[in-house]
């Protein structure tokens, strides 16, 4: 079992910026694929950005040049900077990590983008 803790969520002003941690445990050793999706009250939960393996990135289109994922394997730790925030990036973020055929999700953090 793999075992996912977000944080670094919180309420901050247009144009503002958060970084958002994302610390895995348990049978952690090996993941590849790792990231962020999101979901807005109302929408269905979407994609943020992820490592499809364990170095190459893909990113929304709402977020390019925006968003930045990166990782610290070491700790088993992915990470989401997020730069230029919108009222629109408002939403529940969770992390996602898949190993050896399982989906393993974290509870979610709070991301709140308002004046």
């Amino acid at each position: 079992q793999v075992q996912l803790v977000e944080s670094g969520g919180g309420l901050v002003q247009p144009g503002g910026s958060l970084r958002l941690s994302c610390a895995a445990s348990g049978s952690a050793f090996g993941i590849r694929v790792m990231g962020w999706y999101r979901q807005a009250p109302g929408k269905e939960r979407e994609l943020v950005a992820t490592f499809t393996n364990g170095f190459t990135t893909n990113y929304a289109d709402s977020v390019k040049g925006r968003f930045t994922i990166s990782r610290d394997n070491a700790k088993n730790t992915v990470y989401l900077q997020m730069n230029s925030l919108k009222p629109d990036d408002t939403a529940v973020y969770y992390c996602n990590a898949r190993l050896n055929g399982k989906i393993y999700w974290g509870q979610g953090t709070q991301v709140t983008v308002s004046s």
